[in-house]
């Protein structure tokens, strides 16, 4: 379909994440098949009542995926306006988060040094599952604690801190597979399902009963910090958030904060 090459074409040149190629192909190829007409002939009125079709099966969050890939479909390929349709607010939920003890029975729920090495560097840094894959050994510096992050979300660096105890560990593992391109792979990375796998599977052995995916120990991470008193705009920059409003959602699930908090009942 040509439209839709067009589409993951412009998304390319402009460094779209390969995750934000594959929804809006996927929600714009889903629309075009329900329009079933040409890419030239679609109109506003099947932008909404594409979307309104979405309302009794979808949550918001994937309502409004999908009416952002239309929308640049609609402006950037096809050269054409589609007004100012309304759709439902992102709904906020609160995402869920580890206690140390299951980050620590999860990362001893590991059967091998690959596994443990990973699950712990997932915590340890707070990077996101596509970034984890896609690291390479050169930009770890085993010497600081640190490590960089070469476009991650946004198309933008960072740094990122690893303790001292994994960075040991890690640098180990590395001089044994010094033909590793990737600090987990050898020639090319590993894919996110695979990771995904992983952390399902050490769910299941650590006898953990909430939902458990690479990001809930990006979250437990950043929770974490913030119980310990980190700042709050060095959380930011450690998950390179481009946004302070996105990291202060830690701020509403930190349960340790909550109970420290005095209440004032008992000062009267």
């Amino acid at each position: 379909m040509e439209a839709l090459t067009r589409l993951q074409t412009e998304l390319k040149l402009r460094g779209f994440s390969i995750l934000t190629i594959r929804n809006y192909s996927f929600f714009v190829n889903k629309f075009l098949k329900s329009a079933g007409k040409e890419a030239e002939e679609l109109t506003e009125e099947d932008v909404r009542i594409y979307l309104a079709s979405m309302f009794d099966t979808k949550s918001r969050n994937t309502i409004m995926l999908a009416a952002a890939a239309i929308k640049f479909f609609f402006t950037e390929i096809l050269g054409k306006e589609v007004g100012k349709i309304k759709v439902p607010k992102k709904e906020m939920q609160l995402p869920e988060v580890l206690t140390k003890e299951e980050v620590k029975r999860l990362i001893d729920s590991a059967e091998t040094k690959k596994s443990r090495l990973l699950i712990s560097l997932l915590y340890s840094s707070g990077l996101r599952v596509s970034e984890l894959v896609n690291l390479k050994p050169t930009e770890i510096n085993f010497d600081e604690n640190t490590g960089k992050v070469k476009k991650g979300k946004g198309s933008k660096d960072r740094m990122f801190i690893i303790s001292e105890n994994l960075a040991k560990d890690l640098g180990d593992y590395l001089k044994k597979k010094k033909e590793h391109q990737y600090v987990f792979s050898k020639d090319k990375p590993l894919t996110t399902r695979n990771i995904q796998k992983i952390v399902k599977n050490l769910r299941v052995k650590a006898g953990i009963n909430k939902k458990v995916t690479p990001h809930t120990l990006r979250h437990s991470f950043a929770t974490h910090l913030l119980e310990e008193g980190t700042d709050i705009r060095m959380i930011q920059t450690l998950l390179g958030h481009a946004s302070l409003n996105t990291t202060q959602l830690y701020t509403h699930i930190s349960s340790e904060q909550i109970k420290k908090i005095k209440n004032p009942l008992d000062s009267i």
